[in-house]
Protein backbone atom coordinates (compact mmCIF):
# COMPACT_ATOMS: atom_id res chain seq x y z
CA UNK A 1 0.00 0.00 0.00
CA UNK A 2 1.15 3.36 -1.01
CA UNK A 3 1.73 6.08 1.98
CA UNK A 4 0.55 8.90 0.10
CA UNK A 5 -2.32 9.29 -2.51
CA UNK A 6 -2.60 12.16 -4.80
CA UNK A 7 -5.52 14.00 -4.99
CA UNK A 8 -6.17 16.44 -7.80
CA UNK A 9 -2.76 17.31 -7.71
CA UNK A 10 -2.17 17.74 -3.69
CA UNK A 11 -0.42 15.40 -1.95
CA UNK A 12 -2.55 14.40 1.38
CA UNK A 13 -1.59 11.29 3.93
CA UNK A 14 -3.52 8.00 3.68
CA UNK A 15 -5.36 6.72 6.77
CA UNK A 16 -6.16 3.22 6.13
CA UNK A 17 -10.08 1.98 7.39
CA UNK A 18 -8.54 -0.85 9.67
CA UNK A 19 -12.13 -1.77 10.95
CA UNK A 20 -15.51 -0.83 12.09
CA UNK A 21 -17.20 -1.34 15.27
CA UNK A 22 -21.20 -2.12 15.87
CA UNK A 23 -22.66 -1.98 19.15
CA UNK A 24 -24.25 -5.07 20.38
CA UNK A 25 -26.99 -6.00 23.08
CA UNK A 26 -25.38 -9.82 23.70
CA UNK A 27 -21.73 -10.48 23.31
CA UNK A 28 -22.42 -14.25 23.37
CA UNK A 29 -25.15 -14.32 21.45
CA UNK A 30 -23.14 -11.87 18.14
CA UNK A 31 -20.52 -13.93 18.53
CA UNK A 32 -21.79 -16.91 18.00
CA UNK A 33 -23.66 -15.67 14.67
CA UNK A 34 -20.44 -13.67 13.22
CA UNK A 35 -18.25 -17.21 14.02
CA UNK A 36 -20.77 -19.81 12.99
CA UNK A 37 -23.07 -17.81 10.37
CA UNK A 38 -20.96 -15.25 8.93
CA UNK A 39 -17.79 -17.79 9.35
CA UNK A 40 -15.61 -14.80 10.53
CA UNK A 41 -12.87 -16.05 12.76
CA UNK A 42 -12.19 -14.45 16.66
CA UNK A 43 -8.53 -12.85 16.65
CA UNK A 44 -9.03 -10.66 19.95
CA UNK A 45 -10.95 -9.76 23.14
CA UNK A 46 -10.34 -6.88 25.40
CA UNK A 47 -11.81 -5.31 28.39
CA UNK A 48 -12.43 -1.36 28.86
CA UNK A 49 -14.70 -1.81 31.95
CA UNK A 50 -12.54 -0.52 34.32
CA UNK A 51 -12.44 2.99 32.12
CA UNK A 52 -16.36 3.01 31.30
CA UNK A 53 -15.84 1.06 28.44
CA UNK A 54 -17.04 -2.12 28.12
CA UNK A 55 -16.11 -5.62 26.61
CA UNK A 56 -15.41 -6.08 22.67
CA UNK A 57 -14.27 -8.66 20.29
CA UNK A 58 -12.21 -8.01 16.79
CA UNK A 59 -13.10 -10.51 14.09
CA UNK A 60 -11.80 -11.29 11.04
CA UNK A 61 -12.76 -12.73 7.31
CA UNK A 62 -10.24 -14.90 6.30
CA UNK A 63 -10.81 -14.71 2.85
CA UNK A 64 -11.08 -10.91 2.46
CA UNK A 65 -9.13 -9.21 5.30
CA UNK A 66 -11.87 -7.35 6.69
CA UNK A 67 -12.23 -6.85 10.80
CA UNK A 68 -15.43 -5.84 12.60
CA UNK A 69 -15.13 -5.37 16.32
CA UNK A 70 -18.18 -6.40 18.18
CA UNK A 71 -18.67 -4.09 21.28
CA UNK A 72 -20.91 -4.57 24.41
CA UNK A 73 -20.94 -1.79 27.39
CA UNK A 74 -22.89 -2.71 30.43
CA UNK A 75 -25.27 -0.23 31.89
CA UNK A 76 -23.54 2.68 33.35
CA UNK A 77 -20.80 3.22 30.95
CA UNK A 78 -20.19 6.03 29.39
CA UNK A 79 -20.87 4.60 25.75
CA UNK A 80 -24.11 3.18 27.01
CA UNK A 81 -27.53 4.04 25.59
CA UNK A 82 -31.15 3.27 24.24
CA UNK A 83 -30.17 0.48 21.65
CA UNK A 84 -32.22 0.91 18.44
CA UNK A 85 -31.82 -2.00 15.81
CA UNK A 86 -30.63 -0.27 12.62
CA UNK A 87 -28.54 2.31 14.19
CA UNK A 88 -25.91 -0.06 15.97
CA UNK A 89 -22.70 1.43 14.50
CA UNK A 90 -20.04 2.27 16.96
CA UNK A 91 -17.16 3.62 15.28
CA UNK A 92 -15.05 3.39 12.89
CA UNK A 93 -11.17 2.73 13.27
CA UNK A 94 -8.27 4.08 11.25
CA UNK A 95 -5.00 2.39 11.97
CA UNK A 96 -2.11 4.92 10.57
CA UNK A 97 0.84 1.64 11.21
CA UNK A 98 4.00 1.60 13.26
CA UNK A 99 4.45 5.46 13.67
CA UNK A 100 5.47 8.09 16.89
CA UNK A 101 3.24 9.21 18.59
CA UNK A 102 3.87 12.37 17.16
CA UNK A 103 2.38 11.14 14.23
CA UNK A 104 -0.78 10.57 15.34
CA UNK A 105 -0.87 13.72 17.10
CA UNK A 106 -0.46 15.46 14.02
CA UNK A 107 -3.57 13.40 12.21
CA UNK A 108 -5.66 14.06 15.49
CA UNK A 109 -4.99 18.00 15.21
CA UNK A 110 -5.79 17.84 11.39
CA UNK A 111 -9.08 16.20 11.90
CA UNK A 112 -9.99 18.52 14.74
CA UNK A 113 -9.18 21.71 12.12
CA UNK A 114 -10.71 19.75 9.67
CA UNK A 115 -13.97 20.22 11.71
CA UNK A 116 -13.96 16.98 13.96
CA UNK A 117 -14.95 17.50 17.44
CA UNK A 118 -13.20 16.20 19.92
CA UNK A 119 -14.05 13.44 22.38
CA UNK A 120 -12.67 12.60 26.29
CA UNK A 121 -10.61 10.13 24.25
CA UNK A 122 -7.37 11.90 23.49
CA UNK A 123 -4.12 10.61 23.25
CA UNK A 124 -3.33 11.82 26.80
CA UNK A 125 -6.14 9.85 28.06
CA UNK A 126 -5.17 6.69 25.89
CA UNK A 127 -1.49 6.80 26.78
CA UNK A 128 -0.64 8.08 23.33
CA UNK A 129 -2.02 5.06 21.35
CA UNK A 130 -5.50 6.57 19.82
CA UNK A 131 -7.78 8.99 20.03
CA UNK A 132 -11.42 9.77 19.26
CA UNK A 133 -13.04 12.31 17.10
CA UNK A 134 -17.10 12.28 16.13
CA UNK A 135 -17.72 13.32 12.04
CA UNK A 136 -20.00 16.00 11.48
CA UNK A 137 -23.03 13.49 12.23
CA UNK A 138 -21.49 12.32 15.58
CA UNK A 139 -20.53 9.14 14.96
CA UNK A 140 -17.20 7.94 16.38
CA UNK A 141 -14.03 7.85 14.72
CA UNK A 142 -11.20 6.41 16.37
CA UNK A 143 -7.18 6.58 15.01
CA UNK A 144 -4.54 4.62 16.54
CA UNK A 145 -1.56 3.43 16.35
CA UNK A 146 1.33 0.56 16.82
CA UNK A 147 4.57 0.84 18.37
CA UNK A 148 7.44 1.67 16.72
CA UNK A 149 10.15 -1.00 16.90
CA UNK A 150 12.47 1.59 18.94
CA UNK A 151 9.38 1.62 21.15
CA UNK A 152 8.35 -2.07 21.16
CA UNK A 153 12.51 -2.85 22.29
CA UNK A 154 12.51 -0.07 24.64
CA UNK A 155 9.61 -1.71 26.37
CA UNK A 156 10.69 -5.50 26.45
CA UNK A 157 13.88 -4.20 27.36
CA UNK A 158 14.54 -5.14 31.71
CA UNK A 159 14.55 -2.16 33.29
CA UNK A 160 17.60 -1.65 35.97
CA UNK A 161 17.11 -1.28 39.21
CA UNK A 162 19.76 1.01 40.95
CA UNK A 163 20.94 -0.65 43.94
CA UNK A 164 21.52 1.08 46.93
CA UNK A 165 24.34 1.17 49.20
CA UNK A 166 24.38 0.36 53.13
CA UNK A 167 25.40 3.58 55.09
Amino acid sequence: MRDNCIDRGRRFSLVPLHYVGIRVTNLQRSLRFYTRVMRLREVVRGDNRASGGGLWVGLDDPKSGAKLELNWYPRGSRFAGPYRAGEALDHVGFLLGRVPRARLESEYRRLLAAGARPTKITLRSSGGWQACVLDPDGIWIEIFRRSTPAEQRAESRPRRVRSQSRQ
